[in-house]
């Protein structure tokens, strides 16, 4: 292991529809000498997230697009191997945004040291103790206001933010939760791992009529990782006062034509709906609340998760096209 290099993802090309190989580089540099302050860390596994996709684009968006020839930025978790700073000595398990590479280098304040919890891998900070989880906890307690009784209806349910959001729905005391995924395979694990009370498979297609069938008595929560046909489903099965979380559209972040907006947006007048979209960056003041719970759960066993996971740095941007075509089951993470 050579903690004197790094070996970097960087954006060398913007995508124009679907990203391939030839949108990105990748690049070893040596590292210079530590200045005072700074440390080294030996990453364990980094994250592909789809908000990424839109980070290739040169848009206004919510954060800052991605420049060509920069690293790709994002979460990652690793170990101190080498530190100028009191605060962080060497084996000190952190969390940073410092994204695609093995080995990164910088101020100690940009990274936040983690505990290590007996029996939980370092990875589960990247998802459902980490970002993804708080996101699904975010968007619905803070954002939907779900409450005890609601009828939950969460697309994209076999991703990383899903999984997390059906299970915290689950435990919040959902009258009934219901989700959408892309395979038989995952539709199953759905209900019988992940305690959904039902799920289909969105590639049958009449997604409208196939949610209509599983939640016969209407939706209250609407968690919304996908939009498109999804969220026109969900506004066709709104109760009166429905309100949903906008976390994702996954569902047009490849595409060259601007998308179809929903045909029934009259809905949310006559049933007196609440849409609202959220970034987490705007409510990390949750994120106490949301460790003290899942850190609970965790303890009671009552949280499972899956993840997909790819070896070697230098096959992140083909686990980055996998996720956005829907391979992963739970989160997908590059081993380090």
């Amino acid at each position: 292991m050579d903690n004197t290099t790094s070996t970097q993802i960087l954006l060398a090309s913007r995508p124009a529809g679907w990203p391939s190989e030839e949108n990105f580089e990748v690049r070893t540099v040596e590292l210079p000498a530590m200045a005072d302050g700074q440390v080294r860390v030996r990453n364990e596994f980094i994250s592909v997230d789809p908000y990424m996709r839109g980070r290739m684009n040169d848009t206004r968006s919510y954060v800052a697009p991605y420049q060509i020839g920069e690293r790709i930025a994002g979460g990652a978790v690793g170990r101190v191997v080498a530190s100028a700073a009191q605060q962080l000595p060497v084996g000190t398990l952190v969390t940073h945004q410092h994204g695609w590479s093995d080995t990164v280098q910088a101020a100690a304040e940009t990274f936040t040291p983690v505990p290590e919890i007996p029996g939980v891998p370092s990875s589960l900070r990247l998802h459902m103790m980490g970002m993804t989880g708080l996101t699904a906890w975010v968007g619905l307690t803070v954002v939907a206001g779900m409450k005890e009784g609601d009828t939950v209806f969460i697309s994209g349910a076999a991703g990383a933010v899903g999984t997390a959001a059906g299970q915290i729905a689950r435990l919040l005391g959902a009258k009934r939760v219901i989700g959408s995924a892309g395979s038989p395979e995952k539709v199953e694990l759905l209900t019988q791992k992940y305690g959904y009370d039902a799920a289909f498979n969105y590639k049958d297609g009449d997604v409208a009529g196939q949610l209509a069938a599983m939640a016969p008595e209407g939706i209250d929560v609407f968690f919304d990782n996908v939009g498109g046909e999804h969220l026109e489903a969900a506004l066709g099965a709104f109760n009166d006062g429905g309100r949903a979380a906008l976390c994702g559209a996954i569902s047009s972040y490849n595409t060259t034509q601007a998308p179809v907006g929903p045909r029934n947006m009259a809905n949310l007048i006559t049933r007196g709906l609440k849409l609202q979209g959220f970034t987490l960056s705007n409510y990390l003041q949750h994120a106490p609340e949301f460790g003290q719970r899942m850190g609970q759960w965790f303890t009671e066993g009552k949280i499972a998760y899956d993840e997909t996971i790819v070896d070697g740095i230098e096959n992140t941007v083909e686990a980055f096209i996998a996720m956005m075509q829907g391979a992963n089951t739970g989160k997908m993470l590059v081993r380090i």
